[in-house]
């Protein structure tokens, strides 16, 4: 890694890809990069972003959520293989497979399986949320059901193709996932995740929106909600959800994403307890695939497609991004951690430039 010229591509991308963004990267466990790049208001430039600027870190949140999951296993809690009606009773019976909702494209609708069969939701095993394999959507308009509507709305909702056969990246199943574990933990999915992992990871930054708006990167401008969204969730499910949810609505900074990343690094290096390692070493394997899609307990794993921002790292490379523009990989082989948080959605949902910037941000790390 050539740090003058990773520097020069972070601010040749300010204004391009993203108004902002921050980078830390940490090998063997030192911090050899951390930058911060571009204005959190790009039209008057009068506030520059900051190593404490705290981003919408989006879908990362389910990396928190798969980690709080995990140490609930390691107490024996719960199972990976327990069917997820035995916590939840309203989560059982049988479903028909229907077309969802296109988020990206409102009116239009997504068909994964032209199965007629039904399927019975009483078969979804925690192992199957965690892989994205349940069968549930990938994705419903929440937010437009009243508050009080939105559970049984998820909990009844109809599957997308049968259980098992498919791999489908669904923040459903993450809600579904997230109320399970309030029940299982006894506490709230904030104060949850607050204990198992935030807290003993000392990672003090992370925090479910709202958060203050003079120390948030704005997202975009919100046709729905008609304003600039800032210091609040992006997503519109979260948002219906109170902020808290187990697939979005956590805020934070690079430097405690990274910290997340470094955990999971040092579990896998045998260097800590805060999981067993087996459990850990089990979550980043190959445990569900969908032609280049390639699934762990949580995780997504490295991927063939050299459009993938895993695709310029190991083989044995894992991580996640985010919708706002956020994104943490971790490679054991090189014993590397790369946080990167931006806010791209700020520019709007077309034309998005986050996917080739990631695969070059990459590349020009491990060079």
């Amino acid at each position: 890694m050539t740090k003058k010229k990773l520097s020069a591509f972070l601010q040749e991308s300010v204004g391009q890809v993203f108004p902002a963004a921050v980078l830390q990267v940490r090998q063997q466990g030192q911090v050899v990069h951390d930058e911060a790049v571009g204005w959190l208001d790009p039209e008057t430039r009068q506030q520059l972003t900051t190593r404490e600027t705290l981003f919408d870190l989006a879908s990362l949140t389910k990396l928190f959520t798969t980690t709080a999951v995990l140490r609930l296993i390691a107490a024996g809690k719960l199972e990976l293989d327990q069917p997820v009606v035995t916590i939840l009773p309203e989560f059982g019976g049988q479903r028909p497979i229907q077309p969802y909702e296109d988020p990206l494209h409102p009116g239009q609708l997504v068909t994964v399986s032209t199965a007629t069969d039904r399927v019975d939701a009483s078969k979804v095993t925690f192992r199957h949320l965690l892989t994205h394999t349940s069968g549930l959507p990938a994705w419903r308009p929440l937010y437009r059901q009243a508050r009080e509507a939105i559970r049984p709305f998820v909990l009844h909702s109809f599957f997308s193709y049968p259980t098992g056969t498919r791999v489908v990246y669904s923040d459903l199943g993450l809600i579904v996932l997230g109320w399970a574990l309030e029940v299982v933990a006894e506490r709230p999915l904030a104060s949850m995740i607050q204990s198992l992992v935030l807290d003993p990871l000392g990672l003090a930054t992370i925090q479910f929106s709202p958060v203050p708006p003079q120390r948030a990167a704005p997202t975009e401008f919100c046709q729905w909600r008609q304003r600039q969204i800032r210091g609040e969730v992006h997503d519109e499910n979260a948002w219906g959800l109170a902020g808290v949810a187990a697939h979005a609505g956590l805020f934070g900074t690079a430097a405690a994403v990274a910290g997340l990343g470094e955990a999971w690094l040092a579990i896998l290096q045998g260097h800590s307890d805060f999981l067993p390692r087996a459990l850990a070493q089990e979550a980043v394997q190959l445990h569900a695939e969908d032609g280049p899609v390639r699934r762990g307990l949580g995780w997504a794993l490295w991927s063939p497609l050299p459009e993938s921002p895993s695709h310029p790292l190991s083989r044995g490379s894992f991580g996640h991004t985010g919708f706002t523009g956020t994104s943490l990989y971790i490679d054991p082989e090189r014993e590397l951690v790369i946080a990167c948080l931006t806010n791209e959605v700020y520019n709007g949902r077309a034309d998005r430039g986050i996917g080739p910037f990631r695969v070059r941000l990459h590349e020009e790390i491990i060079r």
